[in-house]
Protein backbone atom coordinates (compact mmCIF):
# COMPACT_ATOMS: atom_id res chain seq x y z
CA UNK A 1 0.00 0.00 0.00
CA UNK A 2 1.56 3.53 -1.08
CA UNK A 3 2.06 6.03 1.24
CA UNK A 4 -0.46 8.07 -0.68
CA UNK A 5 -2.78 5.61 -0.45
CA UNK A 6 -2.60 4.74 3.27
CA UNK A 7 -5.89 5.02 5.44
CA UNK A 8 -6.04 5.35 8.93
CA UNK A 9 -7.47 1.88 10.33
CA UNK A 10 -9.57 4.45 13.09
CA UNK A 11 -11.51 5.92 10.10
CA UNK A 12 -11.96 2.63 7.84
CA UNK A 13 -15.18 1.58 9.89
CA UNK A 14 -16.99 5.85 9.46
CA UNK A 15 -20.29 5.19 8.21
CA UNK A 16 -20.81 1.95 10.56
CA UNK A 17 -23.17 2.48 13.30
CA UNK A 18 -23.02 1.05 16.43
CA UNK A 19 -25.74 -1.53 17.25
CA UNK A 20 -26.03 -0.82 21.02
CA UNK A 21 -27.45 0.96 22.93
CA UNK A 22 -25.99 4.25 23.64
CA UNK A 23 -26.66 3.67 27.70
CA UNK A 24 -25.46 0.58 27.84
CA UNK A 25 -22.12 0.95 25.19
CA UNK A 26 -19.04 0.39 27.50
CA UNK A 27 -16.36 -0.08 24.66
CA UNK A 28 -15.94 2.20 21.51
CA UNK A 29 -17.14 0.69 18.44
CA UNK A 30 -14.08 1.32 15.97
CA UNK A 31 -11.70 0.28 19.36
CA UNK A 32 -13.44 -2.71 19.33
CA UNK A 33 -12.91 -3.54 15.73
CA UNK A 34 -9.53 -2.42 15.30
CA UNK A 35 -8.37 -4.37 18.01
CA UNK A 36 -10.30 -7.30 16.07
CA UNK A 37 -8.55 -6.42 13.18
CA UNK A 38 -4.76 -6.54 15.14
CA UNK A 39 -5.94 -10.00 16.35
CA UNK A 40 -7.29 -11.45 13.49
CA UNK A 41 -3.66 -10.48 11.77
CA UNK A 42 -1.76 -11.76 14.82
CA UNK A 43 -3.65 -15.52 14.21
CA UNK A 44 -6.76 -15.31 16.00
CA UNK A 45 -9.67 -17.48 14.55
CA UNK A 46 -12.11 -16.74 17.54
CA UNK A 47 -13.91 -14.39 19.72
CA UNK A 48 -12.56 -15.89 22.24
CA UNK A 49 -9.08 -15.76 20.60
CA UNK A 50 -9.35 -11.99 20.11
CA UNK A 51 -10.07 -11.47 23.49
CA UNK A 52 -7.40 -13.67 25.00
CA UNK A 53 -4.90 -11.41 22.59
CA UNK A 54 -5.88 -8.30 23.04
CA UNK A 55 -5.58 -8.92 26.58
CA UNK A 56 -1.69 -9.98 26.03
CA UNK A 57 -1.02 -6.89 24.06
CA UNK A 58 -3.28 -4.04 25.85
CA UNK A 59 0.24 -2.25 26.42
CA UNK A 60 0.61 -2.52 22.77
CA UNK A 61 -2.79 -1.38 21.76
CA UNK A 62 -2.98 1.98 24.30
CA UNK A 63 -0.01 2.80 22.41
CA UNK A 64 -2.59 3.84 19.40
CA UNK A 65 -6.29 3.78 21.11
CA UNK A 66 -7.47 4.52 24.42
CA UNK A 67 -9.28 1.61 25.50
CA UNK A 68 -10.63 3.23 28.68
CA UNK A 69 -12.36 0.08 29.40
CA UNK A 70 -9.77 -2.71 28.77
CA UNK A 71 -10.69 -4.85 26.47
CA UNK A 72 -14.24 -6.13 25.65
CA UNK A 73 -15.19 -9.90 26.58
CA UNK A 74 -15.26 -12.22 23.92
CA UNK A 75 -19.53 -12.52 24.70
CA UNK A 76 -19.69 -8.68 24.27
CA UNK A 77 -17.02 -8.91 20.76
CA UNK A 78 -19.46 -11.80 19.77
CA UNK A 79 -22.72 -9.97 20.31
CA UNK A 80 -21.10 -6.63 18.96
CA UNK A 81 -20.33 -8.48 15.35
CA UNK A 82 -23.73 -10.38 15.97
CA UNK A 83 -25.36 -6.67 15.69
CA UNK A 84 -23.64 -4.93 13.05
CA UNK A 85 -25.53 -4.46 10.01
CA UNK A 86 -23.52 -6.67 7.32
CA UNK A 87 -24.60 -4.11 4.44
CA UNK A 88 -23.00 -1.30 6.22
CA UNK A 89 -19.81 -2.93 6.70
CA UNK A 90 -19.07 -4.38 3.88
CA UNK A 91 -20.07 -0.82 2.03
CA UNK A 92 -16.91 0.40 4.76
CA UNK A 93 -14.77 -2.74 3.12
CA UNK A 94 -15.74 -1.57 -0.82
CA UNK A 95 -14.70 2.45 0.00
CA UNK A 96 -11.56 1.41 1.69
CA UNK A 97 -10.72 -0.84 -1.06
CA UNK A 98 -11.19 2.14 -3.25
CA UNK A 99 -9.36 4.05 -1.39
CA UNK A 100 -5.84 2.40 -1.14
CA UNK A 101 -6.63 0.70 -4.89
CA UNK A 102 -8.42 3.67 -6.72
CA UNK A 103 -8.13 2.31 -9.77
CA UNK A 104 -7.95 -1.37 -11.72
CA UNK A 105 -5.55 -2.29 -14.01
CA UNK A 106 -7.07 -2.27 -17.22
CA UNK A 107 -8.07 -5.86 -18.41
CA UNK A 108 -8.05 -6.97 -14.80
CA UNK A 109 -10.05 -9.94 -14.11
CA UNK A 110 -12.28 -10.00 -11.80
CA UNK A 111 -13.33 -13.07 -10.58
CA UNK A 112 -16.73 -13.67 -8.76
CA UNK A 113 -17.24 -17.01 -7.40
CA UNK A 114 -19.13 -18.18 -3.98
CA UNK A 115 -17.92 -20.36 -1.07
CA UNK A 116 -19.58 -21.78 1.96
CA UNK A 117 -18.74 -21.60 5.37
CA UNK A 118 -19.88 -25.35 6.14
CA UNK A 119 -20.00 -24.82 9.85
CA UNK A 120 -21.57 -21.10 10.24
CA UNK A 121 -25.02 -21.35 11.45
CA UNK A 122 -27.17 -23.32 14.20
CA UNK A 123 -28.18 -26.73 13.88
CA UNK A 124 -30.48 -27.28 11.02
CA UNK A 125 -29.90 -23.48 9.77
CA UNK A 126 -28.37 -22.65 6.38
CA UNK A 127 -25.05 -21.83 6.92
CA UNK A 128 -23.22 -18.64 5.14
CA UNK A 129 -22.72 -18.33 1.48
CA UNK A 130 -21.06 -15.82 0.77
CA UNK A 131 -20.37 -14.40 -3.08
CA UNK A 132 -17.03 -12.36 -3.62
CA UNK A 133 -15.44 -10.54 -6.52
CA UNK A 134 -11.52 -10.75 -6.48
CA UNK A 135 -9.19 -9.33 -8.51
CA UNK A 136 -7.72 -12.05 -9.49
CA UNK A 137 -4.20 -10.01 -11.22
CA UNK A 138 -3.89 -8.01 -7.34
CA UNK A 139 -4.70 -10.97 -5.72
CA UNK A 140 -7.16 -8.82 -3.43
CA UNK A 141 -10.88 -9.13 -2.92
CA UNK A 142 -12.69 -6.04 -3.84
CA UNK A 143 -15.87 -6.30 -2.49
CA UNK A 144 -18.54 -9.37 -0.88
CA UNK A 145 -21.99 -10.26 -0.70
CA UNK A 146 -24.05 -12.87 1.42
CA UNK A 147 -26.51 -15.05 0.35
CA UNK A 148 -29.37 -17.79 1.54
CA UNK A 149 -27.94 -20.52 -0.26
CA UNK A 150 -25.72 -21.21 -3.47
CA UNK A 151 -28.71 -21.28 -5.47
CA UNK A 152 -29.28 -17.42 -4.52
CA UNK A 153 -26.05 -16.45 -6.32
CA UNK A 154 -27.85 -15.03 -9.17
CA UNK A 155 -29.85 -12.33 -7.05
CA UNK A 156 -26.17 -11.31 -4.88
CA UNK A 157 -24.00 -10.72 -8.07
CA UNK A 158 -25.99 -8.01 -10.17
CA UNK A 159 -25.81 -6.04 -6.17
CA UNK A 160 -22.17 -6.99 -5.76
CA UNK A 161 -21.27 -5.54 -9.41
CA UNK A 162 -23.22 -2.79 -8.72
CA UNK A 163 -21.01 -1.32 -5.83
CA UNK A 164 -17.95 -2.03 -7.54
CA UNK A 165 -15.89 0.39 -9.75
CA UNK A 166 -15.01 -2.04 -12.70
CA UNK A 167 -14.38 0.19 -15.51
CA UNK A 168 -12.39 -1.63 -18.42
CA UNK A 169 -11.93 -5.11 -16.42
CA UNK A 170 -12.96 -8.55 -17.60
CA UNK A 171 -15.56 -10.34 -14.87
CA UNK A 172 -15.46 -13.89 -15.31
CA UNK A 173 -18.35 -16.08 -13.47
CA UNK A 174 -19.30 -19.65 -13.43
CA UNK A 175 -22.07 -20.87 -14.50
CA UNK A 176 -24.47 -20.11 -11.65
CA UNK A 177 -24.20 -15.84 -12.88
CA UNK A 178 -24.70 -17.09 -16.70
CA UNK A 179 -27.63 -15.05 -16.73
CA UNK A 180 -28.65 -12.31 -19.11
CA UNK A 181 -29.37 -9.48 -16.71
CA UNK A 182 -25.91 -9.97 -14.79
CA UNK A 183 -24.30 -9.78 -18.07
CA UNK A 184 -26.20 -6.69 -18.86
CA UNK A 185 -25.23 -5.80 -14.87
CA UNK A 186 -21.33 -6.41 -16.22
CA UNK A 187 -21.74 -4.06 -19.15
CA UNK A 188 -23.41 -1.25 -17.01
CA UNK A 189 -20.59 -0.71 -14.94
CA UNK A 190 -18.06 -0.38 -18.01
CA UNK A 191 -16.57 -4.16 -18.01
CA UNK A 192 -16.76 -6.73 -20.61
CA UNK A 193 -18.05 -10.16 -19.68
CA UNK A 194 -16.81 -14.11 -19.50
CA UNK A 195 -19.53 -16.29 -18.22
CA UNK A 196 -19.64 -20.12 -18.20
CA UNK A 197 -22.10 -22.06 -20.47
CA UNK A 198 -23.10 -24.94 -18.75
CA UNK A 199 -26.77 -27.01 -17.60
CA UNK A 200 -28.14 -23.68 -16.15
CA UNK A 201 -28.66 -22.36 -20.06
CA UNK A 202 -28.96 -25.79 -21.56
CA UNK A 203 -29.61 -24.40 -25.26
CA UNK A 204 -26.73 -22.14 -25.23
CA UNK A 205 -24.71 -24.98 -24.01
CA UNK A 206 -25.71 -27.09 -26.37
CA UNK A 207 -26.03 -25.00 -29.71
CA UNK A 208 -22.18 -24.57 -28.73
CA UNK A 209 -21.52 -28.17 -28.27
CA UNK A 210 -22.81 -28.64 -31.42
CA UNK A 211 -20.94 -26.17 -32.97
CA UNK A 212 -17.87 -27.20 -32.09
CA UNK A 213 -18.18 -30.92 -32.89
CA UNK A 214 -19.18 -30.08 -36.30
CA UNK A 215 -15.50 -27.50 -36.15
CA UNK A 216 -13.41 -30.72 -34.82
CA UNK A 217 -15.06 -32.75 -38.42
CA UNK A 218 -13.22 -30.27 -40.44
CA UNK A 219 -11.48 -27.76 -38.74
CA UNK A 220 -9.99 -26.02 -41.93
CA UNK A 221 -13.49 -24.89 -42.82
CA UNK A 222 -14.23 -22.74 -40.08
CA UNK A 223 -12.35 -19.70 -39.45
CA UNK A 224 -11.57 -19.40 -35.58
CA UNK A 225 -8.85 -18.53 -32.94
CA UNK A 226 -6.71 -20.48 -31.27
CA UNK A 227 -4.45 -20.68 -28.30
CA UNK A 228 -2.14 -23.23 -26.75
CA UNK A 229 -0.71 -22.92 -23.05
CA UNK A 230 1.57 -25.82 -22.26
CA UNK A 231 2.51 -26.54 -18.29
CA UNK A 232 5.50 -28.56 -16.76
CA UNK A 233 5.79 -29.24 -13.15
CA UNK A 234 7.27 -32.03 -11.18
CA UNK A 235 6.12 -35.11 -13.70
CA UNK A 236 2.30 -33.24 -14.85
CA UNK A 237 1.97 -32.38 -17.59
CA UNK A 238 -1.00 -29.80 -18.38
CA UNK A 239 -2.18 -28.62 -21.93
CA UNK A 240 -5.31 -25.96 -22.32
CA UNK A 241 -6.47 -25.16 -25.54
CA UNK A 242 -9.04 -22.61 -26.22
CA UNK A 243 -11.00 -22.01 -29.54
CA UNK A 244 -13.14 -19.10 -30.23
CA UNK A 245 -14.73 -18.19 -32.80
CA UNK A 246 -17.55 -15.37 -34.00
CA UNK A 247 -20.21 -17.07 -35.76
CA UNK A 248 -23.18 -16.17 -33.40
CA UNK A 249 -26.00 -17.02 -35.66
CA UNK A 250 -25.44 -21.20 -34.55
CA UNK A 251 -26.10 -19.85 -31.01
CA UNK A 252 -29.42 -20.68 -29.19
CA UNK A 253 -30.68 -16.92 -29.08
CA UNK A 254 -27.44 -15.07 -29.03
CA UNK A 255 -29.55 -11.33 -28.77
CA UNK A 256 -30.66 -12.36 -25.30
CA UNK A 257 -26.89 -11.48 -24.72
CA UNK A 258 -26.08 -7.92 -24.37
CA UNK A 259 -22.90 -6.70 -26.21
CA UNK A 260 -21.84 -10.70 -27.45
CA UNK A 261 -19.09 -10.36 -30.14
CA UNK A 262 -17.50 -13.99 -29.00
CA UNK A 263 -17.94 -17.55 -27.88
CA UNK A 264 -14.97 -20.10 -26.82
CA UNK A 265 -14.32 -24.12 -26.16
CA UNK A 266 -11.34 -24.67 -23.94
CA UNK A 267 -10.04 -28.19 -23.44
CA UNK A 268 -7.70 -29.49 -21.04
CA UNK A 269 -5.85 -32.34 -20.95
CA UNK A 270 -4.13 -33.30 -17.78
CA UNK A 271 -0.94 -36.43 -18.21
CA UNK A 272 1.25 -37.67 -15.39
CA UNK A 273 4.49 -39.56 -15.90
CA UNK A 274 2.93 -39.88 -19.56
CA UNK A 275 -0.40 -41.38 -19.00
CA UNK A 276 -3.26 -39.13 -18.92
CA UNK A 277 -5.49 -38.65 -16.26
CA UNK A 278 -8.39 -36.46 -17.44
CA UNK A 279 -9.56 -34.79 -19.97
CA UNK A 280 -12.10 -31.57 -19.95
CA UNK A 281 -13.88 -29.26 -21.82
CA UNK A 282 -15.82 -25.87 -21.06
CA UNK A 283 -17.49 -23.80 -23.55
CA UNK A 284 -17.77 -19.82 -22.57
CA UNK A 285 -19.61 -16.63 -24.28
CA UNK A 286 -18.20 -12.93 -23.88
CA UNK A 287 -18.61 -9.55 -24.82
CA UNK A 288 -14.87 -9.38 -26.00
CA UNK A 289 -13.47 -9.04 -29.64
CA UNK A 290 -12.39 -12.71 -30.39
CA UNK A 291 -8.59 -12.98 -28.79
CA UNK A 292 -7.81 -16.79 -28.39
CA UNK A 293 -4.98 -15.70 -25.68
CA UNK A 294 -6.83 -13.33 -24.13
CA UNK A 295 -9.96 -16.06 -22.91
CA UNK A 296 -7.39 -18.65 -22.91
CA UNK A 297 -5.66 -16.60 -20.07
CA UNK A 298 -8.41 -14.71 -18.31
CA UNK A 299 -10.34 -18.16 -17.96
CA UNK A 300 -6.99 -19.60 -16.15
CA UNK A 301 -6.91 -16.19 -13.74
CA UNK A 302 -10.26 -16.73 -12.78
CA UNK A 303 -9.36 -19.89 -10.44
CA UNK A 304 -7.27 -18.54 -8.41
CA UNK A 305 -9.94 -17.14 -6.70
CA UNK A 306 -10.36 -20.71 -5.56
CA UNK A 307 -5.96 -21.03 -4.61
CA UNK A 308 -5.79 -17.27 -3.64
CA UNK A 309 -9.12 -16.85 -1.75
CA UNK A 310 -11.23 -19.76 -0.84
CA UNK A 311 -8.48 -21.76 -0.01
CA UNK A 312 -6.59 -19.18 2.05
CA UNK A 313 -9.89 -18.56 4.14
CA UNK A 314 -10.12 -22.14 4.93
CA UNK A 315 -6.46 -23.54 5.58
CA UNK A 316 -4.93 -19.77 7.00
CA UNK A 317 -8.31 -18.34 8.69
CA UNK A 318 -10.15 -21.66 9.81
CA UNK A 319 -13.14 -20.58 7.97
CA UNK A 320 -14.48 -23.92 7.44
CA UNK A 321 -14.42 -24.17 11.30
CA UNK A 322 -16.16 -21.09 12.19
CA UNK A 323 -18.96 -21.63 14.63
CA UNK A 324 -19.92 -17.99 14.49
CA UNK A 325 -24.10 -18.77 14.57
CA UNK A 326 -25.62 -15.79 16.07
CA UNK A 327 -27.77 -13.22 13.56
CA UNK A 328 -24.69 -11.55 11.56
CA UNK A 329 -21.64 -13.02 12.93
CA UNK A 330 -20.98 -15.11 11.05
CA UNK A 331 -21.08 -12.76 8.06
CA UNK A 332 -19.17 -9.81 10.06
CA UNK A 333 -16.33 -12.20 10.41
CA UNK A 334 -16.14 -13.54 7.21
CA UNK A 335 -16.01 -9.84 5.91
CA UNK A 336 -13.03 -8.85 8.58
CA UNK A 337 -10.89 -11.98 7.52
CA UNK A 338 -10.81 -10.31 3.90
CA UNK A 339 -10.38 -7.38 5.33
CA UNK A 340 -7.23 -8.93 6.67
CA UNK A 341 -5.81 -11.04 4.03
CA UNK A 342 -5.93 -7.58 1.97
CA UNK A 343 -3.77 -5.80 4.58
CA UNK A 344 -0.99 -8.51 4.27
CA UNK A 345 -0.94 -8.64 0.29
CA UNK A 346 -0.99 -4.55 0.39
CA UNK A 347 2.05 -4.35 2.64
CA UNK A 348 5.17 -2.75 1.13
CA UNK A 349 6.42 -4.61 3.87
CA UNK A 350 7.77 -8.42 2.61
CA UNK A 351 8.53 -11.21 4.67
CA UNK A 352 9.60 -14.62 3.72
CA UNK A 353 7.06 -17.06 4.03
CA UNK A 354 3.34 -17.30 2.88
CA UNK A 355 0.37 -16.21 4.64
CA UNK A 356 0.79 -18.38 7.71
CA UNK A 357 3.85 -17.05 8.18
CA UNK A 358 3.20 -13.39 8.08
CA UNK A 359 0.37 -13.65 10.86
CA UNK A 360 2.79 -15.63 12.92
CA UNK A 361 5.63 -12.83 12.27
CA UNK A 362 2.66 -10.05 12.74
CA UNK A 363 2.06 -12.06 16.48
CA UNK A 364 5.34 -11.43 17.52
CA UNK A 365 6.71 -8.62 16.12
CA UNK A 366 5.02 -5.37 17.16
CA UNK A 367 6.91 -2.93 14.49
CA UNK A 368 6.10 -5.75 11.77
CA UNK A 369 2.34 -5.80 13.35
CA UNK A 370 1.95 -2.09 13.04
CA UNK A 371 2.99 -1.71 9.69
CA UNK A 372 0.66 -3.93 7.99
CA UNK A 373 -2.08 -1.98 10.45
CA UNK A 374 -0.66 1.37 8.60
CA UNK A 375 -0.51 2.66 12.49
CA UNK A 376 3.00 4.14 11.78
Amino acid sequence: MSAENKVRLVDVWVGVRDPRQVTKVEHDLVELLVVSVSAVLSGADTFAEIEAWAKEKLDWLRQYLKLEQGIPSHDTIGRVFAAINPDEFGAAFVRWVGQVLPVLANGEVVAIDGKTSRRSGRVGATPLHLVSAFAAQASLVLGQRATAEKSNEKTAIPELLATLALEGCIVTIDAMGTQPNIAQAIRNRGADYILAAKGNQPRLAESIDDFFSAFEAAPGKTPHQFHEVVEKNHGRLEVRRCYVFDQLDCLHAPERWPDLQSFAVITTERTIRGKTTSTERRSYISSLVPDSQRMNQSVRLHWRVENSLHWCMDVVFGDDQMRACSDHAAHNLAVLRQFVLNLIRLSPVKRKGGLKTQRLIAATSDSFRAELLGLV
